[in-house]
């Protein structure tokens, strides 16, 4: 048999990083760090948020909730041994201000409805369609009191977040108008019993109307730009 080839001194026949030049195997090296460092800091602010209490999360609590709401939040009803009892769409208006110089209210929106149209016999709809309103509604709910006010920063990330997911759907140009201030309501329906059961509900749809919000730059898509 003859002996194995020697490789080149050269370098020839390396493979992998061992390939590069030393300019791009340090730029490959600072890379992997700052990934690395990344993902290390994403799963320790998801950790200290779900994690019961604790020094670090109580003196950095703020610092935790501003990166986790609302993006990464996780929502844990998945395991709830009751289901929901009730329906519960998300319904928006907004005030346009017309180039003539009046202005004008628009009529409610039905969002859900929006997005329960974009679902319906699609076998494969979006997790956006699915999940992103009726999460942040769920959130906004969670992080206010019964007169609408926000709880914390985590009631005024869900101001933001609602503004943000209402603004996309409507634009900043609406009816020949830009749009000045949004105003959200939620439209409550319970769900009525089988036949077979015993139970009695009063199946009236309630309505639960938010403060009007200036709409401001940060809440167009794209942050106004």
């Amino acid at each position: 048999m003859e002996p194995a080839a020697q490789q080149a001194p050269g370098g020839e026949g390396m493979r992998g990083i061992a390939a590069l030049s030393l300019p791009a195997r340090i730029f490959v090296a600072i890379a992997v760090a700052v990934v690395t460092v990344g993902i290390a800091f994403h799963v320790a602010m998801v950790f200290l948020q779900t994690a019961p209490d604790n020094t670090i999360s109580k003196r950095h609590g703020e610092l935790v909730d501003s990166y986790v709401y609302p993006e990464f939040e996780r929502n844990w009803k998945l395991f709830a041994p009751n289901p929901l009892q009730q329906n519960v769409a998300v319904h928006a208006r907004a005030t346009v201000a017309k180039h003539d110089g009046t202005t004008e209210t628009t009529g409610w929106v039905n969002l859900s409805a929006m997005d329960g149209e974009a679902i319906h016999g699609n076998p494969a709809p979006s997790h956006t369609q699915q999940n992103e309103l009726r999460r942040a509604w769920e959130f906004y709910v969670d992080n206010h009191d019964e007169k609408g006010k926000p709880l914390g920063l985590r009631g005024r990330l869900s101001e933001q977040y609602i503004k943000r997911i209402v603004m996309r759907r409507f634009g900043p140009e609406l009816n020949g108008g830009s749009v000045e201030r949004i105003q959200v309501r939620s439209a409550v329906t319970p769900v009525a019993p089988p036949r077979w059961s015993d139970e009695r509900y009063d199946v009236k749809t309630r309505y639960t109307t938010q403060p009007w919000w200036q709409v401001t730059s940060a809440d167009l898509p794209g942050g106004g730009k």
